[in-house]
Order: C-alpha cells, then structure tokens, then sequence
C-alpha cells in the first residue's frame, strides 16, 4: 500500500469534519423519512464500521482462517439510538481508530499487506483491499451527507 493511499484513508477524518462545519444539532439529527439516515446516523456507522474494519485488519495479520464478519449495519444503528447520540462523539471514535490504525499501517511489512481472509461473502481480501474499500465507502458517505444536507436546508 503505497503511502499516499494511506493518507487518503487518514484524510477521511477531515473530509468528514468538514462536511459537518456549521450544521446545528437538528440539521445533524434531521432525517428525510424515517427509514433514513441522519447524518449523526452516517457518523455512527462509519465508526462501527471503523470498528468492524480495524477488527478485520486484525484478525487477517494474525493468521486467521474463518470467514471475517459481517454486520447488520440498519440493524446496529437503530439498535444503539444513534439518532439520539452526538454525531461529535462517532466523529472522534473515527478519529482515533484512524490514528490507531495509521500507526499500525506504517508498521507493516509489503508482505503483510498482502495477507488476506475470507469476507462475508466468500471473497478472498487483502488488508491493501479492505483499506482501499474503507476509504471509498467513506467517499460513498461524505455524498450520502451532502444529499442529507440540502434535504435538511429545504425544510429549514
């Protein structure tokens, strides 16, 4: 994994910060329908799903030889009332398994890059694909914001 890419993953915290310059707490908890996320509700999944990835990265570097897990992400954020959470503590749980992350990332060998599992499924991943895969899901999201956004300033 090229250092570059390792920045984009990291750069993934501003990206996000800066989305959420300037919203109040109801355009952070304003969603479009109830089926919908908020973007506090973006937030929460993307630092499950930072857990679930850090957890995935770990347990591939340790020789692993199950199938790696899934999680219901719908599921996880209704199930945990991330709609009533503060979208400021998701971001710095982001943050941190960011940095976390990053320093293990400047300790792996090209070698360990390439280690890989088996994700949910069937498909056989390297660490290099789970990063890459992160980042652009983040991407995915940062859009899913912006569209949540503008649906909250027509309302407002």
């Amino acid at each position: 994994m090229s250092s570059e890419q390792i920045r984009d993953y990291l750069n993934t915290y501003d990206q996000l910060a800066q989305a959420l310059e300037g919203l109040t707490e109801e355009q952070l908890q304003w969603k479009a329908a109830p089926a919908s996320w908020s973007v506090t509700e973006v937030l929460a999944h993307l630092a499950d799903h930072s857990i679930v990835v850090s957890f995935r990265i770990r347990d591939i570097l340790a020789g692993t030889e199950v199938q790696l897990p899934a999680f219901h992400q719908d599921a996880w954020v209704s199930g945990q009332h991330s709609n009533s959470g503060q979208a400021a503590d998701s971001l710095e749980l982001f943050r941190s398994l960011l940095h976390y992350n990053g320093l293990l990332f400047n300790r792996l060998s090209a070698g360990e890059w390439e280690k890989s599992g088996i994700n949910f499924k069937g498909e056989v991943v390297s660490v290099t694909d789970i990063v890459r895969s992160f980042t652009a899901h983040v991407q995915t999201h940062l859009a899913q914001i912006e569209r949540i956004k503008q649906g909250a300033a027509v309302f407002h």
